[in-house]
Formats: structure tokens, sequence, C-alpha cells
């Protein structure tokens, strides 16, 4: 890493330590200016709190059942989102058929859908069911719009060797939308979160944060609900940052292998097998001298 890169890489850390203790001071603010304790609890006992959560095994128990709701609800709607943003942006009539549904989608408060899915299948299935229609709209609108960004040129020359078949759009339309649906992942990551943590709240799911939640709220244990809230932004920053570190991973894993036709690392010798003997090309004599006297 480049040391004006490192820097800025510091600076964005403490900026974001910063921003964490801003939010510990206005909570202390808002328990002066209330003059309640109970329910703005001192930054010591959310941290106390928290790290008396972390050291329950219990915890992690609730962690993974949120996490699976929140990553199926994620595949769920990044199959459907970009299905349906891909048709969107492909076929103007698709766009128009389907923009009242996706507004529809988009607006309907959250507790009327999960009353209604609540009504339509099992409690067990609403977390995953309200989390994905919540979050289809967003995702397909990313596809959409990146469909239609793709200059008309390009497209037109996969068309005419071919049509639209799946090679092309593994290889030509999703790297080409990669940079909308990579800021709509992020977007939806912490959306989906907080709606997965919702449902549960509503539905009270079974060893989930969202019925923790609930717990520590009827106990009036707002210490606990301060620190399930530093869980969750800490698991939001995960999910978030997970696909970066693969890639960048990947991209370690791929420099690190040597590159058989990489010709600055290897000495180019012209072997030419007229008369069983070896001939190096001039040329190539007095690049490899000079790579000596370099060394």
């Amino acid at each position: 890493m480049e040391p004006s890169k490192r820097e800025s890489h510091i600076q964005q850390s403490l900026t974001f330590c910063l921003g964490i203790i801003l939010i510990g001071c206005l909570v202390q603010a808002a328990g002066w200016m209330k003059n309640d304790r109970l329910v703005f609890p001192d930054v010591p006992d959310i941290l106390r709190a928290f790290f008396r959560l972390l050291g329950n095994p219990e915890t992690y128990r609730k962690i993974w059942v949120t996490l699976c709701h929140l990553v199926e609800a994620l595949v769920l709607s990044t199959v459907i989102g970009v299905t349906v943003g891909m048709l969107e942006g492909l076929s103007p009539f698709v766009r128009n058929l389907l923009k009242p549904l996706m507004i529809f989608l988009r607006s309907i408060p959250m507790i009327v859908l999960v009353v209604i899915i609540m009504v339509l299948t099992r409690y067990e299935r609403v977390p995953l069911i309200a989390t994905s229609l919540i979050l289809i709209p967003l995702i397909s609108e990313a596809a959409s719009e990146g469909c239609q960004r793709i200059e008309p040129e390009l497209i037109d020359v996969y068309r005419i060797n071919s049509g639209f078949t799946p090679s092309i759009f593994f290889h030509v339309y999703l790297p080409l939308t990669a940079g909308y649906l990579r800021q709509a992942y992020i977007s939806a990551v912490g959306m989906g979160l907080k709606l997965a943590v919702s449902t549960e709240y509503l539905v009270q799911t079974k060893n989930s944060l969202g019925k923790a939640i609930h717990t520590s709220s009827y106990f009036n244990e707002y210490e606990d609900i301060y620190a399930y809230a530093l869980i969750m932004i800490a698991l939001v920053l995960l999910v978030s940052a997970l696909p970066h570190l693969i890639a960048r991973l990947w991209r370690r894993l791929r420099l690190s292998r040597p590159n058989p036709f990489d010709r600055s690392k290897v000495d180019l010798i012209d072997i030419n097998t007229q008369g069983g003997q070896r001939h190096e090309n001039p040329t190539d004599r007095r690049h490899r001298y000079h790579q000596r006297r370099h060394l």
C-alpha cells in the first residue's frame, strides 16, 4: 500500500472511531437532558453489557439465526432483483409494467406488509419473505440503471455474433453493472438487517436478536438494547466489507502466482534445433548481459 493510501486509510479509521465516540456522547447528553438513566444509561454501563453479551455463548446463537435470515433474504432478493432489473433495463414495456409494483413495495409500511405475510404464511418464514420483498425494488432499480447505462455500441457488437445468451449475460451485462449492484448491496445489507430484526421482533422468532431485544425491553434492560444495537452495527460492517475482503484476497492470490509469460523475469532464448545445436538470439544475449550488469 502506498504511503498516501495508507495515510488516507488511517485517517478514515480515526474518523470512524470519532463517529462512534460522537454517538456515545449523544446518548450521554440525552440521558442528562431527559434525566432518565433507565432509558438512557451511561456509556460505561452499555459497554459492560456489550462485553457481557459477547461472552455469552447464547448471543452467538441468536446472531447466527438473524444472519441466516439476512443471508437468505439477500440471496433471494438478489436473484429476483437482478433478473427483474435486467428485464426492465432491456425492455421499456417491462419497466413500465412493473413500475407500479416496485413503487408499491417501496411505499408500503413495514408493519402492514408483515401483517399481510403473517396471514398468508407461517411465522418462521415472515423474516425471510418480508425482508426480501422490501429489498427487491432496491436491487432491481440498481440492475436496471446499470443495464441502461451500458454503451449501445458494445451490445450491438455481441448481438451481431449471437443473440442474448447466458454467456453474454454473465460476461457482459453483470460485469458492466457490477458498480451499481455493489452500491445497492451495501445499502441492502444495512436495511436488510434492520428489517430482519424488526420482523423477528414482531413475530417473536425464537433464538433471534429481535426476540432478545423484545425480552430486554419487557424487563426494562435498556443497556442490553443498546448493546444489541452495537452488535448489529458490527454485523453490518462485517457483512458489507466481506465481498471487498474476498476480492482483495483473490487478487493477492492471483498476483502471488508466477506468470510463465512474464518476459521481465525469464531469459528468452531462441532455441533452434537445426543440426541438433542450440543457438541464442544476439538480441536476447545482449539483453541478458545488461540484466547481469544491473544485478
